[in-house]
């Protein structure tokens, strides 16, 4: 396999980004999909080495670059990237989408926000201008070469949006909807709106916390962050996509999370260890959580 060839920014970034290629190198699939192969796409490379070195230093852990290979997502796409927070995937996708590609942020359901214990009335009443904001500062983010951008929340979707997606992103987004899925039914709509948002054929890109199979699945209700990769594929064909396959790009079998754990123990992080360095290095020595990798397509 071929290493990246990337613009020399500095020893430190290209330190990292040989670590993002042999994770690449490494990477196996099932037999249900195409293995992806070293990054030869100077798109991906170029978005890659335009993000920040804080960002570039947490390739090794997210895999960005095989995980949206993997994906199949491709220049010139219309990418729905679901729960985008403060751009860490939005960044890489803008630039690699580029100037013919559009990039939609979804977010929660505003219906969503009040189930959460640290959502002030204020801080929900706010998520009500989600669309206006997130937009703006997406393209704070952009180039004159960089995709389009627009959004809006589940629920909510608007009708010239439907069929139009190429592809719907799922980057560890989908545990909340899951948790409260018993109190407005969040995750069925979710899925609807995916399904009606993609164009016939269209893809579904998962990266979620990964729960062992054999762990209480009361533990495993995306309360903690985890989820079951059974739950996840039954859901999702439930929704009446297809499976394609799964990728173990970014499994981590050093996190072996059971009751009484959450992700958020681990990096970044470090809840609850911060100040106890003898656990921190603990949850350290973890490294970030282990993760399912999956994909879906909508029929034709």
């Amino acid at each position: 396999m071929k290493h990246l060839s990337i613009p020399k920014k500095s020893m430190k970034s290209a330190f990292v980004l040989s670590l993002f290629a042999l994770a690449s190198a490494c990477t196996t699939v099932s037999s249900q999909s195409v293995a992806p192969v070293a990054i030869e796409n100077l798109a991906l490379k170029a978005a890659l080495s335009s993000q920040s070195e804080k960002n570039q230093m947490r390739f090794a852990s997210r895999n960005p670059g095989p995980t949206l290979e993997f994906f199949g997502v491709q220049p010139g796409m219309t990418v729905v990237e679901a729960l985008p927070g403060g751009g860490w995937y939005s960044k890489i996708l803008l630039p690699y989408l580029g100037e013919n590609g559009q990039l939609i942020g979804v977010d929660y359901s505003q219906k969503l926000w009040p189930n959460f214990g640290f959502m002030t009335p204020e801080r929900i009443e706010a998520k009500k201008t989600w669309v206006s904001t997130w937009t703006a500062q997406a393209n704070e983010w952009r180039t004159d070469a960089s995709a389009s951008v627009s959004a809006f929340q589940f629920d909510e979707m608007p009708d010239s949006m439907i069929e139009t997606a190429d592809a719907v992103l799922y980057i560890r987004a989908m545990h909340n909807l899951a948790r409260f899925d018993d109190k407005g039914g969040f995750l069925g709509s979710a899925l609807r709106d995916t399904y009606q948002i993609l164009k016939p054929g269209g893809i579904v890109g998962i990266v979620q916390h990964q729960a062992l199979e054999d762990r209480d699945d009361s533990w495993a209700n995306g309360s903690n962050g985890y989820l079951k990769k059974s739950f996840v594929i039954a859901k999702m064909q439930d929704a009446g996509f297809e499976f394609v396959g799964e990728s173990n790009i970014n499994e981590n079998p050093k996190d072996q999370a059971t009751t009484g754990d959450f992700v958020w123990r681990l990096p970044p992080s470090l809840s609850g260890s911060k100040d106890d360095p003898e656990k921190r290095a603990a949850m350290q020595a973890i490294g970030e959580s282990s993760r399912m990798t999956l994909k879906f397509r909508k029929p034709a």
